[in-house]
């Protein structure tokens, strides 16, 4: 049996292709995204619409409550949940999804089954791409799997759910930490710039405001400078650990040449995440900047962590996002963000404040490093229970 026989008379199809500009804030018909796709549950996160009118437009597939939807892109691949919600919604192309109308098959019993240790090790068989890997839906209509009959698919399902119970509640409780961290780093910011009386807009203070070059693909190399991209750029960091880090090797007449960062460099991001600062430290040696990120460069580099800071805190983000414009694809212009405020301070006081964020900061970055780590360890943990499951062990 394959996911085309469980989906008879019911769906095994694609997500809908949906454009920036198709979408509308104020629309009526959700999209569920990459990110609501949780390994064996839904995060419901996305914050995305389109109207009804385009979804007709477009002809967009309405998802039902029970359906299994399938991540066809990591991390993990083919990680699957079951739809729990009612209305209006649909879901994006890279995602596929699975509507059992079968009266014997249960569809948790199908979910469970897709997340196990041996389906994924079937997904590995297919997939395909270098820096990301995915799947496509034709090939995970491929995977053979047998499912036993209804009664035996309902015991199972039943002892699962007492066996993860109480994974789930620790996997909650870690969740909400992490969330707790997340507001504790703001409530430090806050306290952090809480005194300051004088302010500068950033165009008295930066030597100039820009944002980097267009066209760099045909300079993309396997080693060279590294090229910071959107998706290198965090709400605390530059980012450039990331498995895809991409390089560039310039001439020397390159206008690219022009973004080559230097420490004391602050970056933020115009166009997707709108708002996520980077600093530039000594650690980055030469790099630079693609068209969706501006570089600050200010007059005084000493402070530059400080306005970096700054820019991460609420009173920041609200003065910097202020004249955000567009309506689906959300920019910042060059002039909103030198027109934005900074603390106007004497260098020992910007060192005290970076001094005081920093020493906070690294109880909780040793408080989520834990987190993260137990929340690996109850993966591994749900993954061995799968397994057992489907193995008959359980």
């Amino acid at each position: 049996m394959n996911l085309n026989d469980v989906a008879e008379n019911g769906i095994f199809c694609d997500g809908d292709w949906i454009e920036k500009k198709d979408q509308d804030p104020n629309g009526d018909v959700r999209l569920i995204q990459l990110a609501d796709i949780g390994d064996g549950f839904f995060k419901d996160v996305s914050n995305r619409y389109i109207t009804s009118e385009k979804a007709k437009e477009l002809n967009c597939t309405y998802l039902e409550k029970g359906d299994i939807l399938i991540a066809r892109l990591p991390e993990p691949l083919g990680r699957a949940c079951i739809f729990p919600l009612e209305g209006k919604y649909i879901t994006a192309v890279d995602i596929a999804v699975v509507r059992v109308v079968r009266d014997d098959i249960e569809p948790k019993y199908l979910m469970n089954l897709i997340n196990s240790v041996g389906f994924r090790a079937e997904i590995k068989k297919y997939e395909s791409g270098t820096t990301r890997k995915r799947i496509s839906r034709k090939n995970l209509g491929k995977i053979e799997f047998s499912i036993p009959d209804i009664g035996e698919q309902r015991k199972k399902i039943e002892k699962l759910e007492e066996t993860m119970s109480s994974l789930d509640n620790a996997v909650e409780t870690l969740n909400k930490t992490k969330e707790q961290l997340a507001v504790y780093r703001q409530a430090v910011l806050r306290e952090a710039f809480s005194n300051i009386k004088h302010y500068e807009i950033i165009r008295n203070v930066s030597r100039f405001v820009t944002s980097g070059s267009r066209g760099w693909a045909k300079y993309y190399a396997d080693k060279g400078a590294l090229f910071i991209r959107i998706g290198n750029l965090t709400r605390t960091a530059i980012d450039i650990n990331l498995e895809d880090r991409q390089y560039v090797n310039l001439p020397q007449k390159a206008e690219g040449k022009r973004t080559r960062l230097q420490p004391g460099d602050v970056l933020v991001s115009i166009t997707a995440d709108l708002g996520s600062i980077g600093f530039v430290t000594n650690k980055i040696q030469e790099a630079y900047v693609n068209q969706h990120i501006a570089m600050i460069r200010f007059k005084n580099p000493e402070q530059g962590e400080m306005y970096a800071w700054f820019l991460r805190s609420q009173l920041g983000q609200k003065d910097l996002l202020k004249n955000k414009r567009g309506a689906g694809k959300l920019g910042l212009g060059l002039d909103d963000i030198r027109d934005s405020r900074v603390p106007n301070i004497s260098d020992e006081e910007a060192k005290r404040i970076v001094d005081s964020i920093e020493e906070r900061f690294s109880v909780c970055d040793s408080i989520q490093l834990t987190v993260d780590e137990a929340l690996q360890q109850a993966e591994a943990m749900r993954q061995s229970i799968l397994k057992e499951a489907f193995e008959g062990r359980l």
